[in-house]
């Protein structure tokens, strides 16, 4: 089938299981998809301010989906949310311009593809040490199963911050925390959404959890529920700009409303840090994506 929008012909089915995928993922582990979706769709030979801009529309209604089933269960800090939205918004438009200029330059494909690149294999190696190092924890029966935490040194250094205003975040079992840390990391992941194509959540569930001390569940759920602001932000600042296939968008979000769905209810049976390693294996495998694209081994 031939999208006239961006003028590549792509099987719809394909298009809907991909959205069936990453939403199971990203119901799952509390991220818009983006960076395993944005991959794919390069692969796909969509070219890369399509894929940015239709993958943040089609993570909009995933994210509502998946952001309702996590509510239910508990696991949405909405204060936390909102808070980290006003810092996303201006991300996501600073990374949506940053797109406009390197479309002149004509080398828009090779400087994401290198960012996405450096940028999952860093998520992925220290994901994936933190997460052992819990689990370790676990076994030696020092810490709680569910919330372990290997790595808390970052957390507490920010937790150190007593830069006014204060905020406290009950939900997340927080007393206090400085909101200009609350603000910095929504910035950062908005940044990353407006830039990268992807909702922030590959570096947003791992900065709440880290640098935030935020328990993993409720970073899962609370990440989908800023998703669904800052991918849908997004979407309105690329459509301006020419970049959104609505019909692709549509395709795949018909397979990631039942996939989010399904992941979202999976979270209740595995504790925090088995979650995180999982998790750690998909940003290596966006990375293997783009890196295949961009040596033209495939497509």
């Amino acid at each position: 089938m031939e999208f006239p929008i961006t003028g590549v012909v792509v099987n719809p089915l394909l298009l809907a299981g991909i959205g069936f995928l990453v939403g199971i993922l990203g119901g799952f582990f509390g991220v818009g998809g983006g960076f395993l979706a944005g991959p794919m769709m390069f692969w796909l030979g969509v070219p890369m301010n399509f894929v940015v801009g239709t993958d943040l529309a089609h993570m909009t209604g995933k994210s509502i989906v998946a952001a309702r089933r996590h509510r239910a269960l508990g696991h949405v800090d909405a204060k936390l949310g909102a808070l980290m939205i006003v810092g996303t918004i201006f991300g996501v438009e600073l990374g949506a311009r940053l797109i406009e200029v390197l479309k002149i330059t004509g080398n828009i494909d090779k400087i994401i593809g290198v960012t996405y690149v450096v940028i999952l294999l860093a998520i992925s190696a220290f994901t994936f040490w933190e997460s052992m190092h819990a689990l370790q924890m676990i076994r030696t029966d020092r810490v709680d199963v569910r919330d372990a935490v290997g790595f808390q040194g970052i957390a507490r250094r920010l937790h150190a911050i007593r830069i006014p205003p204060m905020v406290s975040l009950p939900v997340s079992g927080i007393a206090e925390i400085s909101l200009w840390v609350v603000l910095g990391v929504g910035l950062l992941t908005g940044f990353l959404a407006g830039f990268l194509g992807v909702g922030g959540g590959f570096i947003r569930m791992p900065l709440l959890v880290y640098a935030m001390g935020i328990p993993t569940h409720i970073a899962v759920g609370t990440d989908l529920f800023e998703i669904i602001f800052s991918a849908g932000f997004g979407t309105v600042t690329h459509a301006l700009k020419g970049n959104v296939d609505i019909m692709m968008a549509l395709l795949m979000q018909t397979g990631a409303a039942l996939g989010a769905q399904i992941g979202a209810s999976l979270t209740r049976f595995f504790a925090g840090p088995r979650i995180r390693l999982f998790f750690s294996t998909l940003p290596l495998l966006g990375a293997v994506l783009v890196i295949f694209r961009l040596f033209g081994w495939v497509g």
